[in-house]
């Protein structure tokens, strides 16, 4: 190898690790994220230094943080799981990612108690994308399974895509 092939190696190494601990270190913390909601006063108004809250719809602040992070904390894990994710499905982590932001858009901007309240309706779009696709690769790959002597840890790595900048992979998924 060349000294310029070295450098370029050690590098993406680098970049590799960092993103990975980053990502262990989010995963890790979690459950201290969850309970953020326990900082937050039982009263209808929060003031900070920053700002000041006011809880119209329920009768505590804690209450509109707890709801909020057990949204969020999902949202957060399906989001790493579908950008790290190598199999052939992992489209199909979109439904839940965008139920949970559906969600969360919903108790944000409503009045009413009946946020969890999911209209599927609003989800229709998205699946008529999703489920096709994923049936699409799935035939393809099944197609491949039966007219080539390759197991299917070959046939996925052979379908998956392997862009090299943030902004490449961010175009693979879309």
């Amino acid at each position: 190898m060349t000294e310029e092939k070295l450098k370029y190696q050690n590098t993406g190494n680098k970049k590799v690790i960092i993103t990975g601990s980053v990502l262990a270190t989010i995963i890790a913390l979690t459950p201290y994220f969850f309970y953020i909601y326990e900082s937050v006063p039982d009263q209808r108004v929060w003031n900070t230094f920053l700002y000041t809250f006011h809880s119209n719809v329920y009768e505590s602040a804690q209450v509109v943080v707890w709801t909020l992070t057990g949204k969020f904390i999902p949202l957060i894990l399906l989001t790493i799981w579908f950008f790290t994710c190598r199999h052939w499905w992992h489209h199909a982590i979109l439904v839940p990612i965008v139920m949970y932001i559906f969600q969360i858009l919903s108790f944000s901007l409503s009045d009413t108690h009946l946020f969890d309240e999911f209209q599927l309706v609003h989800m229709i779009p998205i699946m008529a994308i999703i489920i096709p696709s994923i049936y699409l690769i799935r035939a393809k790959l099944f197609n491949k399974i039966n007219t080539v002597n390759k197991s299917t840890q070959e046939l996925e790595d052979e379908l998956m895509f392997k862009p090299k900048s943030l902004w490449g992979k961010i175009k693979q998924y879309f």
